[in-house]
């Protein structure tokens, strides 16, 4: 007798992560289907995308895996690597994240989920924490101003690299650079250098004699030193920076903020910028990242400095208020004349790092630094009684001992102990101490050099009788971190609360939808994210022997297949840790594709007047000259005009650098004869993968015509924009443009396909990027499974189709494509209303805080509009809220046009209303309480509170400040 009950693979779940990723329920989705006039997703696909785009094969992944069955693969994994004692350094050490730290920022959705800070308003809790970052890095560096953070810090050193020659008065293009900087940076300046046309040297330029006057005698515009170096010295950087200033140049420090507890700091000794990375201020060294670079520099520069600068302005009450300052995301407005592609930073990072600081504070961290400092003297010491040569005469942390002939059996030795060592050459090797050495690591490291060095040396006689080796110039003495924010949390209850007080103040995904046009905010689930906090995944040290890292290898394997299957590329590099930086090494694999068929000379990039501007940036950094192509009426790429430029510039033309579905949010019809017309001309097509979360099954980049690609894994691929970085932005590449994509100085065989010298060298510090958040992505891909990854593609476009046709009656929708169709996302006219009542679209995302909102993507890249992209993850009930929202909104501003509310003085125009107003003893606004702060029944149940009214930019910009108020202001807040 046949049942209808369900067979056992059906009640083993495989697939049901998918209907809890994707918002939406099959009725929800027939709801918004027959608002649209369809029947099914077949049909709203068959309607919106381009047949002739479509891919003929469906996704060829290994079948969905559930939750648990993705946890146990991943363990597996992960017991594959074998985390050892690092003493490997390099700019990576061990150290220890407070787990409340770990339980309530790390692992909490409140801060990980929250997006980049553009809305001031809704973003204070973080800008709070950034603004204490900056201070920190100003405090220890001893500079007088810092950067909100940087990618890491190999690229923060060419960031420094650039601006120094953009701010120097030196005339020169060279750029002098000391060959004990780490080998990563060095390899990543001289990437960055080369189509820029800067020189760059490497040498000793602590040198004396005969080298000494030949630094002397070379003209250059700025000199970079580590300090201390990354063999372990610490020296003296009066006598260089005196050298630099004679010859108009800059000194750039790269340091060490433990170190910098201990040691007189950079700006003491005239270091014009000093840059490094916080990763041991409590951040994992997680195969290489993610961390937070730090940049700082002198007061005169601050107009110059790359990447965002907190700043401190006021409110409409005038209150302090923070804010993003000065040169923010000056890419979008410079295009090809700004001096950074800079998109994202490490705010994740650099709010663990500061959150670190706060919890040690200034006497916790400085025990923690000297305690480290202790360790390598009795190390040192050690080692010497043992008849072994230190050659380190001043060192911080890290030593280098000559073992003539010894180095890789000492190595080799040291792994039977669980030690990672340095090997630098055969006769030397590098140890570098760190938070995490125990005593016991110290004397079995003793141990390897001599099996019988327990019977000659003791740790405490040893601590009782060694001498300090710092010179006392280089001793620091002065203060740090005196303000009272950084000496007010030590205790876990004080700092848990603060961290949901900072928290609560910022709207994140855990609040409501965040419907950022071009920015992806889906669900970054609880499973995907668990890998994590894995030790195996994020102790672990970017340089281990790749034996080591044997789950990591697995790890990057599978992923890049992952990600070939569904762009249908033929390889992928995940290097590239920001998506600008993917941009930037796709457009390099272009250029030296060209260089190797002796058509150096092709270097004009063609890019569409709707472009991110970070693709113009990006392509002058890639020494390539932009030329603008023209958009017609619908939004879409003039392919006239197209033809014009490929015919003007056919000898010369390098690259299209084109995004698709466009930037105005549709799919062009015309998009497979402009590859073929730019391929016809001797041109590559670099695709950007902004909007990849419109294509997964659907169609693939490369059968459309594309020869590059980046992938936003922190967009498409679900890892949490974590408030403004992390970001990863691997690219994938056709076969031809294989041999070139990136390698690295210190680990062999990132690139498989390379040919000898083809490849366009390093772009971030480490190997594979930020690799302890790619287990995030993988998770994602292998619980979705190929007709997961459709789904989600199709809900997508559903989504922002339903909120279009919604709105549209309200909001005309700007660009439609093919049937009136939008892709996964839309843009939305308000510039009519500025006309009729004033209303401008600040008013209009200001006000949406009131209705529990953030806004969608504000007047880009059509002025007066917003760009809407709803994502797969959201219900319709949250669809319709969001709506609802919109449509009261315009209800309000019919309210002014008629003349029912004042034109200057309503809820728009004073919008957000803070919880301040509320209990103000007098309301002298023209509208109830009621309508301005509890608009919908929605609000009235679930009120999001703005802790500032509407921030005053113009007052920040004239008043700039940069690092935590003074201390008496602090005091009237606490009063």
């Amino acid at each position: 007798m046949q049942t209808n009950r369900p067979s056992l693979t059906q009640l083993e779940m495989r697939g049901d992560f998918v209907r809890r990723h994707i918002g939406p329920d099959e009725k929800e989705v027939g709801a918004m289907l027959s608002t649209l006039g369809m029947s099914s997703l077949d049909e709203l696909i068959n309607k919106t995308v381009p047949a002739a785009i479509r891919t003929k094969e469906p996704l060829r992944l290994a079948p969905p895996k559930s939750e648990r069955a993705v946890l146990s693969y991943m363990r597996r994994m992960r017991d594959r690597n074998r985390v050892l004692i690092s003493m490997i350094g390099m700019g990576y050490y061990g150290t220890v994240m407070p787990a409340v730290i770990k339980r309530n920022v790390l692992e909490n959705p409140d801060w990980y989920t929250a997006y980049t800070p553009y809305q001031a308003e809704v973003s204070q809790g973080r800008l709070q924490v950034l603004l204490n970052f900056q201070h920190m890095v100003a405090d220890l560096t001893a500079m007088d101003i810092a950067n909100a953070s940087l990618l890491d810090e190999a690229t923060a050193a060419a960031e420094a690299m650039t601006m120094a020659q953009r701010v120097a008065k030196s005339k020169s293009n060279c750029i002098f650079v000391d060959k004990d900087c780490h080998p990563q940076t060095i390899g990543v300046i001289q990437t960055r250098a080369e189509p820029l046309g800067i020189e760059v040297v490497v040498g000793d330029v602590f040198a004396t004699d005969n080298a000494q006057s030949a630094i002397n005698k070379t003209d250059w515009f700025a000199v970079i030193a580590q300090y201390p170096g990354s063999t372990g010295e610490v020296r003296d950087l009066r006598d260089l920076a005196a050298c630099a200033h004679d010859k108009k140049a800059l000194l750039i420090a790269a340091s060490d903020l433990l170190a910098l507890c201990t040691i007189t700091p950079p700006g003491e000794l005239g270091a014009d910028i000093v840059i490094g990375s916080a990763q041991r201020f409590g951040v994992p060294m997680g195969y290489g990242g993610p961390h937070a670079a730090f940049f700082a520099t002198r007061e005169s520069f601050k107009r110059s400095i790359p990447g965002r600068i907190i700043g401190v302005s006021i409110d409409s009450q005038g209150k302090r208020a923070l804010r993003l300052a000065l040169q923010t995301r000056e890419q979008h407005i410079r295009r090809e004349k700004s001096t950074s592609n800079i998109c994202t930073a490490q705010v994740l990072l650099a709010v663990i790092s500061t959150l670190y600081a706060m919890y040690h504070g200034p006497i916790g961290l400085k025990t923690i630094s000297q305690r480290v400092h202790r360790k390598a003297l009795i190390m040192a010491e050690g080692l010497t009684q043992l008849g072994y040569t230190v050659l380190n005469k001043s060192f911080y942390d890290t030593l280098t001992v000559h073992v003539p002939g010894q180095a890789r059996r000492l190595a080799a030795r040291a792994l039977e102990s669980r030690i990672n060592l340095r090997v630098i050459d055969a006769d030397h090797i590098g140890i570098a101490l760190d938070e995490t050495t125990r005593r016991r690591n110290t004397a079995a490291l003793w141990k390897v050099f001599d099996t019988h060095a327990a019977d000659k040396l003791d740790i405490d006689v040893l601590d009782a009788n060694v001498t300090e080796c710092l010179h006392k110039d280089l001793i620091r003495k002065s203060d740090y971190l005196t303000h009272p924010t950084f000496s007010s949390y030590h205790s876990e209850t004080e700092m848990m609360r603060y961290l949901r007080r900072q928290a609560a103040k910022d709207i994140t995904l855990a609040q409501s939808m965040i419907a950022l046009g071009s920015c992806t905010m889906k669900l970054n689930s609880t499973t995907e994210m668990t890998p994590v906090s894995y030790r195996e995944f994020n102790a672990m040290h970017p340089f281990a022997p790749l034996d080591q890292a044997q789950g990591y290898q697995q790890l990057f394997e599978e992923l890049e297949n992952m990600l070939c299957e569904v762009t249908g590329f033929d390889s992928v590099s995940l290097q590239p840790n920001a998506g600008s930086q993917g941009e930037y090494a796709g457009l390099l694999c272009i250029r030296e594709y060209h260089a190797s068929r002796n058509e150096a000379h092709r270097n004009i990039c063609l890019i569409p007047s709707s472009a991110h501007g970070t693709n113009p940036a990006s392509a002058v950094m890639a020494g390539m000259k932009v030329v603008v192509v023209k958009c017609d009426d619908e939004g879409n790429v003039d392919v006239n005009d197209l033809h014009e430029r490929c015919k003007q510039y056919a000898d010369k033309l390098a690259a299209l650098m084109i995004t698709y579905p466009s930037t105005h949010g549709v799919f062009e019809a015309a998009i497979k004869d402009i590859c073929q017309l730019v391929h016809t001309h001797g041109g590559q097509v670099y695709m950007d993968g902004a909007n990849l979360n419109a294509l997964l099954g659907v169609c693939r980049p490369a059968e459309i015509g594309a020869d590059v690609s980046h992938m936003n894994l922190h967009k498409t691929f679900c890892i949490p924009h974590g408030g403004g970085g992390p970001g990863m932005g691997p690219i994938g590449v056709r076969s031809h443009l294989a041999p070139f994509l990136p390698d690295h100085p210190i680990v062999e065989g990132i690139n498989p396909a390379a040919r000898g010298e083809e490849t366009i060298g390093t772009i971030s510090a480490a190997p594979w990027g930020s690799a302890s958040i790619l287990p995030i992505s993988w998770a994602y891909i292998a619980m979705m499974g190929g007709p997961g990854l459709t789904r989600a593609t199709e809900v997508a476009i559903l989504n922002a189709n339903y909120m279009a046709k919604r709105l549209n009656d309200f909001y005309p929708v700007v660009y439609t494509g093919q049937n009136g169709l939008v892709a996964h996302e839309c843009i939305i006219d308000l510039e009519p209303l500025k006309a009729t009542s004033g209303v401008s679209v600040e008013d209009v995302a200001k006000r949406l805080i009131d209705y529990g909102f953030h806004a969608p993507t504000m007047s880009w890249p059509v002025h007066d509009s917003l760009m809407i992209e709803p994502t797969e993850s959201e219900s319709k009930k949250e669809l319709d809220r969001f709506c609802d929202a919109m449509i009261s909104i315009k209800q309000e501003i019919d309210d002014i046009a008629a003349g029912k509310l004042d034109a200057k003085d309503n809820m728009l125009k004073n919008a957000p209303h803070s919880y301040e107003l509320l209990v103000a003893d007098n309301w002298e606004r023209p509208y109830s309480r009621e309508r301005a702060f509890f608009p919908s029944a929605d609000v009235r149940e679930n009120k999001y509170w703005p802790p500032v009214g509407r921030v005053d930019n113009v007052y920040g910009d004239k008043n700039l400040m940069c690092s935590c108020p003074p201390i008496e202001d602090y005091l009237e807040d606490v009063a």
